[in-house]
């Protein structure tokens, strides 16, 4: 399933130094390890587990690059694994995969469809898939660290491989950094992460510039009543009619309050009260989702839930204020544009302008974003269709694998600029990137966060 392996490799490329001289080496080989890559990924969607209690994955990928002569270290931030090669002087490139699944019953009926049930956090037995593409991305992850440490003659610097656990609850990149991430282990100059995509066709490469995915807070509201008799509303104070204002007022928040051209989503995903037709229950539960890209909208929307939430309850007389607790909080996912657009321009050079295309920023979450943070580095989370063009309903993991259906023999990889000259360069020739053919995912579902 791995010829997305050939991007992540293509992206490294564009921020470590390489030979002038080797144009179509550096993927030689990769047809050789495609069958072991494709058993991976198989194997991978066939046994997920989930955030933060990813061990035998971890495992996995652990024995993979130890196998390839990287510096393995598990255990890192509770379930990460961080493979470390080093390659001589030059700069030091990250390049992160997520690891956990999520806990969704598979209904594909595919032949290696997931079957199995694994324990979460809060100890409940739930189904797990790899429904948002996490076991294309490693075995993606794998394919480029086999290839980079077979082609240590096309390269100079060190690669550090970051497999991330708990990336769907975003608390794994915290989790590693916590762990002294950046301590124990080299800083990055350059930080990379690719994500398939669910609504692009297979071959199309998508970079956004700037804000690619907006910040994220769950919030909790319990609303308080005084139950009763159905039959006999006025003597109650009736917490389901509280909580039906409150979801409709919460609308208002981004519809009149904010400031129209700036994103931000209010979405009640849950609202439950009572257990029979005629009680009116003593309290009913909200949960809410919060999405936006502005710290200061993203404040604004948490602050005005609180006050309509209070507000409304009282205007009921309600008998005590609603619980309001926020948690799963995620800064949004910012791609520093230079980087992007030296990105683009080298990969559409190779793999053409149609094909490596500006995306749109999205109101989903990720919490990649912190690991370049942390390091003071510039990072960018690439996407990479995964539908079969002509059919939207299917994803095909096999093209998605390699990135262009048409290409995936070569890669070109040139001399790149450090750092230091990326942030003050930008905008001369980038010739630092190379010759990439995708093929695309088997993976039928996908789900972001």
């Amino acid at each position: 399933m791995s010829r997305t392996a050939c991007l992540v490799l293509v992206l490294l490329s564009a921020a470590s130094a390489a030979r002038a001289d080797t144009p179509e080496r550096g993927l030689a080989g990769l047809d050789e390890i495609y069958p072991k890559l494709d058993a991976l990924y198989i194997d991978l969607h066939k046994s997920p587990e989930l955030s933060m209690k990813e061990e035998k994955t971890a495992a996995r990928l652990a024995s993979e690059l130890k196998a390839l002569g990287y510096q393995v270290t598990t255990a890192v931030g509770g379930t990460g694994v961080v493979g470390v090669l080093k390659n001589g002087a030059g700069p030091t490139v990250l390049l992160r995969t997520e690891i956990d699944a999520l806990p969704i019953e598979e209904k594909t009926g595919l032949p290696y469809a997931s079957t199995a049930k694994a324990v979460d956090l809060n100890g409940k037995t739930q189904p797990a898939m790899h429904a948002c593409g996490h076991d294309i991305h490693m075995a993606g992850w794998t394919g480029a660290a086999a290839l980079l440490a077979r082609h240590k003659d096309l390269w100079h610097g060190t690669v550090v491989m970051i497999g991330q656990p708990g990336e769907e609850i975003v608390q794994g990149a915290r989790a590693m950094i916590g762990d002294s991430l950046f301590k124990r282990f080299p800083k990055p100059d350059f930080a990379i992460a690719v994500h398939d995509s669910s609504d692009e066709p297979a071959g199309k490469v998508l970079i956004v510039p700037g804000f690619g995915m907006a910040s994220v807070d769950s919030v909790d509201i319990t609303v308080f009543g005084r139950g009763g008799h159905g039959a006999r509303p006025h003597k109650t104070i009736d917490p389901v009619v509280v909580a039906a204002r409150t979801v409709l007022a919460l609308q208002t928040l981004v519809s009149r309050e904010k400031d129209p051209l700036e994103p931000a989503v209010i979405t009640v995903g849950s609202i439950h009260g009572g257990t029979k037709h005629n009680i009116i229950p003593d309290e009913v539960k909200l949960q809410i989702t919060v999405r936006t890209y502005s710290p200061s909208v993203r404040k604004q929307l948490l602050e005005g839930i609180a006050r309509i939430a209070k507000a409304e309850a009282a205007s009921a007389n309600a008998p005590r204020e609603p619980e309001i607790k926020i948690s799963e909080s995620q800064d949004a996912t910012y791609n520093d544009p230079a980087l992007a657009r030296r990105l683009e321009t080298a990969l559409a050079a190779r793999l053409g302008k149609a094909n490596v295309v500006e995306g749109k920023p999205d109101m989903v979450a990720e919490d990649f974003g912190e690991l370049g943070k942390a390091a003071g580095a510039p990072s960018v989370l690439i996407r990479i269709g995964a539908v079969e063009p002509k059919n939207p309903s299917r994803s095909r993991p096999k093209q998605c694998r390699g990135v262009s259906a048409q290409s995936h023999r070569a890669i070109e990889v040139q001399p790149v600029r450090s750092r230091r000259q990326h942030r003050h360069d930008f905008g001369r020739e980038d010739r630092s990137v190379s010759n990439v053919r995708f093929r695309a995912p088997r993976a039928p579902v996908r789900r972001h966060r």
